[in-house]
């Protein structure tokens, strides 16, 4: 629950136990290999495709835990406020006689933002610690859902990793209207679509007469009449998987909810969201229904088309950079579908490398986003407060800018490696058209993507500059993923070959 920060243990408690468990399923993970096969009377399927996403789910769930965990931020703030603008170390703030160490969420989450009692916890030093348990929850959830063999157990990891995230979005420590009001549309919005996926499971349910995916593959195998009642049920499904990775015309809540949720839980949600999401829509398309080859490719191409224009325009008309990168979020889930349309093992390789890529940046970037600050603390997200970030902190514009370069698609970053294998995944399953839409898009994304670097290195910053501050958990995962993002790009191939071995589903 809510425990006392001050000096107390308590809040490295939870820590400690999400770290344990991450650990054993760490664990879990790797020790699993030889034949596929499944588990729990066949409802969790343990094949190499599953291992690879639960894998990268781990890795993401760990970069975004440590950003959670972050404390430092609070004294850095305190110590700039004394000493005026600049750069400034942890010891450096600990030298000056820093205040408690705080974290990203609010110290009391029932009380109302501004109230008495709110401003009497801050002041008490108190720590949200159910943020752990929630966040254990999340991951439970994300690595359940691309390993489910069945439709039941698949709503059950899509409820179990939603609603611990509905309620992480609304504990920001600052700006709590927009942090709750994020939490109310991702919640309403996230019920509406689980109805959906419940709805088609329960049209494919009547169908088939299983929810098992080798059940309903027999069944749409065996039909040689009409099949607008699987086709129906699949529509259904697959609103509530695409309203999770973000797609078109499902992407409404994504800027909202990634603007107004803490960035660590963002950077949490952006990345292991979209790589279940993914995962538990390539089981569905690959194991499930593979008779509905041909209905559900063209309809899937539509929405691919649609995802990348849609999220490159949009982005270019926004003023934040939050908002930007949720845009940018929408146009790469339009890349990834182009290699689901593939329908082949080239496009499943694909799609793991490419959301290994994506996660490991998205973390990044957003944990960039955490380490410049206005006046008051809040986090300066305004495109015109990053002006001429880079004569004030190289380093940092410097990482931020390799990380967009990434998600544009610039050669020696893994998001070109990315990009590149989904586009040549497409080119071979007969999917040309949507490689040159993709293309035209990434073209786009690249301008909003370039105009960023170019104010932060080619602009004046503004009399009214934002502090830069580096506490060390965040400052550590941002060197992580850079490096990262630069070993995939210019080193993928082991990645790759581990990709082209898991592309196998257990049937």
């Amino acid at each position: 629950g809510v425990l006392r920060g001050r000096g107390v243990g308590w809040f490295w408690v939870p820590l400690g136990v999400f770290v344990g468990g991450w650990v054993g399923a760490v664990g879990g993970v790797l020790g699993r290999g030889g034949p596929t096969t499944t588990a729990v009377v066949d409802a969790v399927a343990v094949d190499n495709v599953a291992l690879f996403f639960q894998g990268t789910i781990l890795v993401v769930s760990m970069l975004g835990l440590l950003l959670m965990a972050e404390r430092g931020i609070e004294p850095l703030l305190q110590r700039v406020r004394r000493e005026g603008p600049g750069t400034w170390s942890r010891a450096a703030a600990q030298a000056a006689g820093a205040t408690v160490p705080v974290d990203a969420f609010t110290p009391q989450a029932a009380a109302m933002p501004g109230s008495p009692d709110e401003i009497a916890a801050a002041r008490a030093g108190i720590t949200t610690t159910e943020v752990f348990p929630l966040a254990m929850f999340a991951v439970g959830g994300l690595m359940l859902f691309p390993a489910s063999n069945d439709l039941l157990t698949m709503f059950v990891a899509l409820e179990v990793l939603s609603l611990p995230l509905y309620l992480l979005c609304g504990l920001a420590r600052r700006r709590r209207l927009l942090s709750q009001e994020a939490a109310l549309k991702y919640f309403l919005l996230g019920a509406f679509s689980s109805a959906f996926f419940l709805y088609g499971m329960a049209l494919l349910y009547g169908y088939a007469g299983t929810v098992g995916f080798a059940g309903i593959a027999d069944a749409v195998g065996r039909d040689t009449g009409s099949k607008t009642l699987a086709v129906l049920g699949l529509a259904m499904l697959v609103v509530g998987l695409l309203f999770k990775i973000g797609a078109v015309p499902f992407q409404s809540w994504v800027p909202d909810v990634y603007q107004g949720a803490p960035t660590p839980v963002t950077a949490f949600m952006a990345a292991g969201t979209k790589i279940a999401a993914v995962g538990a829509l390539l089981r569905i398309l690959q194991v499930a229904v593979p008779g509905l080859r041909e209905d559900w490719r063209p309809i899937l191409a539509a929405i691919s088309i649609a995802t990348m224009v849609v999220g490159a325009v949009m982005a270019l008309t926004q003023t934040d950079v939050k908002r930007v990168l949720a845009y940018s979020s929408v146009a790469h889930a339009g890349f990834i579908l182009t290699a689901l349309v593939a329908a082949n093992p080239s496009g499943v390789s694909s799609v793991l490398f490419y959301l290994t890529a994506y996660g490991i940046g998205t973390i990044g970037a957003f944990a960039a986003v955490t380490l410049v600050r206005d006046e008051v603390g809040n986090e300066a997200t305004a495109l015109s407060a990053w002006a001429g970030l880079g004569r004030r902190s190289p380093w940092l514009a410097t990482i931020f800018a390799l990380f967009l370069l990434s998600m544009a698609g610039i050669p020696l970053t893994s998001g070109f490696v990315g990009k590149f294998a989904v586009f040549e995944a497409a080119a071979s399953g007969g999917a040309t058209p949507l490689v040159i839409v993709g293309v035209v898009a990434s073209a786009i994304a690249a301008f909003f993507y370039v105009r960023i670097i170019v104010q932060m290195f080619f602009t004046d910053p503004p009399e009214d500059a934002p502090h830069i501050v580096t506490p060390p958990v965040t400052t550590a995962v941002i060197t992580v993923t850079a490096a990262a993002t630069l070993v995939l790009g210019i080193l993928p191939q082991p990645l790759l070959d581990m990709a082209d071995r898991a592309t196998v589903f257990v049937r």
